[in-house]
């Protein structure tokens, strides 16, 4: 049984691309794209599409290029656009299912603040970040059930506190650096990055405190952001296209 499990841990051990982590994954690469193709269809089952016309135009343009430089482990990738000007969101999920509400494009103002966010979420898929905790968690999940008791509620919150908020937030900063390098290789300036954070703090006010939450503060990120700036400069200006623009 030792043997079994030792064999289990060996045969899910990943290396993240850009870089460079190892962690372990029980889920394959046919299961990312299948929990993702599934969770996709019904998120654009009740959603209001907006696939064409300049706005669209721009989303498809970023993300294909961005995905042409991403270290794409065989995903099928896919991009809509959801007509939703309250939403400030985009996302990519597993096996690199991606959508853009329009309620962030003022935020990104261009296509340069598109790839800021596009990259950063690739980076999640890439790095397969959903299936990763799916598989850290069965241990704890498992552990608490059976032997939590009467104290079961305590210690999930005290594992979502003290392990699984902070793990969110190391993935998170994972993503902005991944997302940084993909960024730069398509061809965008990776000092805007800087700038679409600087801007999504403004629209953060009240967020809850960084500890309580599974994403970093804004000047978390923007301080990693530019401690990597050098890095990614170098990349940005070895890719050929210092600037792509429409």
């Amino acid at each position: 049984m030792v043997l079994g499990l030792l064999f289990a841990a060996a045969s899910g051990c990943v290396t993240t691309p850009v870089t460079g982590r190892k962690s372990f994954n029980a889920f394959s690469i046919d299961d990312d794209k299948a929990y993702g193709e599934q969770a996709y269809r019904e998120v654009l089952g009740t959603a209001k599409l907006k696939d064409s016309g300049p706005e669209f135009d721009m989303v498809k343009r970023c993300t294909d290029r961005l995905t042409a430089v991403a270290d794409d482990p065989g995903f099928a990738w896919e991009v809509h656009l959801i007509d939703d000007p309250k939403t400030v969101n985009a996302w990519c999920m597993p096996g690199g299912k991606m959508a853009v509400y329009t309620g962030i494009l003022p935020v990104t103002q261009d296509e340069t603040g598109l790839a800021v966010v596009m990259a950063h979420e690739i980076g999640h898929a890439v790095a397969r970040h959903g299936t990763e905790r799916m598989s850290m968690e069965m241990g704890p999940s498992v552990a608490i059930e059976l032997l939590g008791g009467e104290n079961k509620a305590l210690l999930a919150t005290a594992y979502q506190v003290g392990l699984s908020m902070p793990w969110g937030r190391k993935q998170e900063l994972e993503s902005d650096r991944i997302g940084l390098i993909y960024m730069a290789r398509a061809g965008y300036d990776p000092r805007q990055a800087v700038e679409f954070w600087k801007r999504m703090s403004e629209q953060s006010q009240g967020a809850p405190p960084e500890f309580l939450s599974t994403h970093p503060a804004d000047s978390t990120r923007i301080a990693q952001l530019e401690e990597l700036l050098p890095e990614a400069l170098a990349v940005w200006q070895s890719s050929g296209v210092k600037q792509l623009s429409p």
